[in-house]
């Protein structure tokens, strides 16, 4: 318990910090956190390369302006959920200019319509967004857990429990490829997972504790 509390001021620290937009060092570190989450949720929302580029961006300078009045209360909501509700509103605002030359265009073909039919259409993306972003959040967990995992276990160790648990390459594929044994794979895996779910616990309290 105590290694997960010790995480905890230094998030509301940077919290704190966020507020001073002439932190540099501060948003680097906000932005290496939350990019890929906020870039990945905005291409599963259907957006391309350079569209969730922008999404990014214009949801980063959204939390800059934002910030200084931005006051952490867990009563309230979590700054997950804070930041979640940026985000969805930068990608419906993308959605809404891609679908506003359509939608006139279709009023002008008939003037008479009483809904276009793009506006009775329900956006898919839009209304499964809170389980798009639930799932890359869980994604971004991992991929910051992993890369602290890599800086603590023996390069080859990492290489076998990723080839047999994240990518579940058979572990004769394994043998075969690396020249050690299924004991050595089996124990690469328990060392691994172990140090895993110890990074998992702190990138957790590190993230949903604001």
């Amino acid at each position: 318990m105590a290694r997960n509390d010790e995480f905890i001021p230094t998030r509301k620290s940077l919290l704190t910090r966020l507020k001073n937009w002439d932190d540099q060092e501060g948003w680097r570190e906000f932005f290496d956190t939350y990019w890929k989450l906020i870039y990945s949720v905005a291409l599963k929302s259907g957006f391309s390369d350079a569209e969730a580029q922008d999404i990014v961006q214009d949801t980063i300078v959204s939390v800059a302006k934002k910030m200084r009045h931005f006051k952490y209360d867990p009563k309230i909501g979590s700054f997950k959920a804070w930041l979640m509700l940026n985000t969805r509103s930068r990608i419906t605002e993308r959605w809404r200019k891609k679908r506003l030359p359509i939608a006139e265009k279709t009023l002008q073909k008939d003037a008479t319509a009483r809904t276009s039919t793009v506006e009775r259409i329900p956006d898919s993306a839009e209304q499964d967004l809170d389980a798009v972003w639930e799932a890359e959040w869980k994604k971004n967990l991992l991929q910051q857990a992993l890369e602290g995992v890599k800086k603590q276990v023996a390069p080859k160790q990492f290489q076998i429990f990723d080839l047999y648990v994240l990518q579940e390459t058979p572990i004769e594929a394994i043998t075969r490829a690396l020249g050690v044994s299924a004991g050595q794979v089996y124990l690469a895996k328990h060392r691994v997972s172990q140090v895993l779910k110890d990074e998992l616990r702190k990138v957790e309290s590190k993230l949903e504790s604001i």
